[in-house]
């Protein structure tokens, strides 16, 4: 990209595509945990990191994140593994600025959510910030183009993170996003877009929502905080089929079993290609600047919101064309001669 500042790309009415969504899709093929999240791929399998990095770059991200979600350290202390924090988030964060500078994207560092925070408990506050300042220092120092602080349950957390990120983070530009749930406020009682709009009043270059809804239970929310936000604003949902009734992705249920499908067997509700591609055309009507897909992220999803605005990644060779096909092309009867019965096979078709 002709310039790795955010703000400047923003300020000039550009736009911002970034895949994230790393836990979930090392989750989905087997180096990940679900339960405990921790990216302990990163030590394990760095290479697997690098490629999806490059992978999701191929899809159309113009942002190379680092994959760090998680990797605090009291995520790292609960599964014994707190004396490989600074290893993982530097390993993570320097294959992050590799593949960025090897394809000319942005490389972004990432701090979230820390399970510890309590609005009624100081100790926790401290906690929680010195966690934030570590991961902070070590973006600096591996030189990210900019910091991302997201799944804030709490707009008094995200305000920490923002804080932190503005006294050591050397001027880096902070992209905050919170989680919204069922409400439409913070777990701390807060409506949305207030809670945001108090985030880019103390600096965020950018504010909005990732994770926990779809993108149809989003929009909505996405629509009033652009009402109130004078700013670039985020939308970052999870591609799963999220409604009114199942308003997040953790209580979608199996409609065959009525059980929760939450967290592993969620494949069976994961959006499609046209899914996406609504989302980002309502995305932009909206004004969504900087905008991207969470948990349940893939790279063929991610290419299809790349292409509704206005991206053509080197995935687009790869975009499906039926009419290739030997049984669906048309017309399917001079590609293949019993292209047409086997198509009514398949079809449950009169022949």
């Amino acid at each position: 990209m002709s310039s790795k500042d955010i703000r400047s790309i923003l300020q000039n009415g550009g736009t911002i595509l970034n895949t994230e969504g790393y836990m979930w899709e090392f989750g989905r093929r087997g180096y990940l945990k679900y339960g405990a999240y921790t990216p302990e791929v990163v030590l394990e399998h760095p290479n697997l990191v690098e490629s999806m990095y490059r992978e999701f770059v191929h899809a159309g991200s113009d942002v190379v994140q680092a994959f760090t979600y998680f990797g605090h350290r009291e995520k790292l202390k609960s599964v014994g593994r707190e004396e490989d924090l600074e290893t993982l988030n530097r390993t993570a964060l320097r294959l992050a600025r590799k593949v960025a500078d090897d394809t000319d994207k942005i490389m972004a560092a990432g701090i979230c959510n820390t399970g510890v925070w309590d609005p009624d408990n100081e100790t926790t506050k401290i906690l929680a910030r010195k966690m934030f300042k570590e991961q902070v220092e070590w973006a600096v120092q591996e030189k990210a183009d900019y910091i991302i602080g997201e799944t804030y349950n709490d707009s008094e957390e995200a305000m920490a993170a923002l804080e932190t990120i503005k006294e050591f983070g050397k001027g880096l530009p902070a992209v905050i996003t919170m989680a919204a749930y069922f409400p439409d406020i913070t777990v701390d009682d807060i409506p949305f877009p207030q809670a945001l709009r108090k985030l880019e009043e103390a600096g965020a270059a950018v504010v909005g929502l990732n994770c926990a809804r779809g993108p149809k239970t989003m929009l909505p929310l996405i629509k009033e905080i652009r009402k109130v936000c004078k700013g670039p604003i985020a939308a970052i949902p999870v591609p799963f089929r999220c409604t009114d009734e199942f308003r997040t992705f953790q209580s979608l249920k199996d409609p065959e079993t009525g059980k929760y499908l939450y967290p592993n067997n969620l494949e069976s509700v994961r959006c499609n290609s046209e899914d996406i591609r609504e989302f980002a055309e309502e995305a932009k009507r909206i004004g969504v600047q900087y905008i991207g897909l969470c948990c349940g992220n893939c790279s063929a999803l991610f290419r299809e919101l790349a292409e509704s605005y206005h991206r053509k990644p080197l995935a687009s060779k790869y975009a499906p064309d039926i009419s290739l096909s030997s049984v669906f092309g048309e017309p399917s009867g001079k590609k293949y001669g019993r292209a047409d019965k086997i198509r009514a096979f398949m079809l449950n078709l009169k022949y």
